[in-house]
């Protein structure tokens, strides 16, 4: 079995779908690694060290893709919407193509790929299962986030984090507020821990309440119905414009307080919810910074411009691109890991198996045989229940 690793044509992304180090697990169990050339430079990633691996070094992306068998990226067609298009043409029908796809967020362009007949598999879908933790994108992505949204925030505020004791006087320690205490939340709580400062977490979800304490938090009680508020995979749910307004009226005097808040609300496939407003943004000290990691999806701040840093009302707001691109090394191992797990999982014996029957695989697979075969997917894009689906629904019930 043929796997290609291209490099990524999005602006700016430096991260590589597999690492040298990950290569030998998947050799010794037969895969081919074609690498393009300088695919894995910008991680910190030579030819040499692919060669070294194993890999074969193609030149031209054109024949990569019409070698492998499978194609693993970063960014596939629908998170790579400026240059994705041009890998259209140099998909050919059987071909296996994975990687992140925003497929609830960009679910129309997904009948340009079930066009091209390849099998889509998109990393977001991975189901969250303890069986399925090591192809978990998501979680792996939001560690590295929740980390480097400290340090974004603690290089441009005008305060350090610890306290210090000098013979000058004492520096009181910085006052951070997190919100949502997901993976990427727990990681901003740590990682300011770290720091010295003092963290403050909320999350609509009372379960993560233990969690954020065995981190050095205080979790900030807010007298609301959060009876229901977890999904069966672990995300918050999307909430009503009625807890949303009591949320806000609840948090005003926290994020007053407070010297950095960082958020990390995303609803996948949905635009952002505004948990921060003007009015708090006003309500806060001259210097003070927030940091928003839902700024793709519009923004938990309701003053966020993605990809930007905007000064208002004397309060830096920070809407990062592509924040786990900045740290390409660690961000490329990790995601690694998670490609060659699943890669593992859909090939048995050097053939492709895309069981049906494997939760994780019928999560994942969105296109198939010309077909769009993702039942959330369908959904959104107004198309029927696929006979099979409807079958297995009714036998369910």
């Amino acid at each position: 079995m043929i796997v290609g690793v291209p490099t990524e044509l999005y602006p700016g992304e430096r991260r590589v779908a597999l690492i040298p180090d990950v290569l030998p697990s998947l050799t010794k169990k037969g895969f081919e690694i074609l690498v393009q050339a300088g695919a894995g430079y910008s991680a910190g990633f030579t030819d040499d060290a692919y060669k070294a691996k194993g890999a074969t070094i193609v030149a031209d992306r054109g024949e990569l893709f019409a070698k492998a068998e499978i194609i693993v990226q970063v960014r596939a067609y629908g998170a790579e919407q400026r240059n994705g298009a041009e890998d259209l043409p140099r998909m050919r029908e059987g071909q296996v193509v994975i990687g992140t796809t925003d497929p609830l967020g960009e679910a129309a362009l997904t009948p340009e790929i079930a066009d091209r007949k390849v099998s889509l598999l998109s990393m977001e879908l991975i189901p969250r299962i303890t069986r399925a933790q090591a192809m978990d994108v998501l979680s792996s992505m939001a560690s590295i986030a929740g980390y480097k949204a400290v340090l974004l925030a603690a290089s441009s505020l005008p305060k350090m984090f610890p306290m210090m004791m000098t013979a000058a006087g004492t520096i009181a320690p910085a006052k951070v507020f997190v919100l949502g205490a997901g993976v990427a939340g727990l990681n901003a709580i740590a990682t300011a821990k770290r720091l010295g400062a003092i963290v403050h977490a909320y999350d609509v979800r009372p379960a993560v309440k233990e969690q954020v304490m065995s981190l050095g938090g205080k979790f900030v009680e807010i007298e609301l119905d959060t009876t229901e508020m977890q999904d069966s995979g672990g995300y918050a749910k999307e909430q009503s414009e009625e807890f949303i307004r009591k949320q806000r009226e609840m948090m005003l005097k926290i994020v007053a307080e407070s010297d950095v808040v960082i958020t990390t609300a995303a609803i996948p496939g949905k635009r952002s919810p505004i948990l921060v407003t003007e009015e708090m943004v006003k309500g806060m000290n001259p210097g003070s910074v927030i940091v928003d990691l839902a700024s793709e999806r519009g923004g938990n701040c309701e003053l966020t411009k993605h990809g930007e840093t905007v000064v208002a009302h004397g309060v830096t707001i920070i809407g990062p691109e592509n924040i786990n691109s900045t740290v390409p090394y660690h961000a490329s191992q990790m995601y690694s890991k998670n490609i060659a797990t699943l890669l593992l999982l859909i090939v048995k014996e050097g053939k492709l198996n895309l069981d049906m029957s494997d939760e994780i695989i019928r999560d994942c697979l969105v296109t198939r045989g010309g077909e769009i075969v993702q039942p959330r997917v369908r959904d959104i894009l107004g198309l029927p229940a696929l006979a099979e689906t409807a079958d297995s629904e009714k036998k369910e019930a």
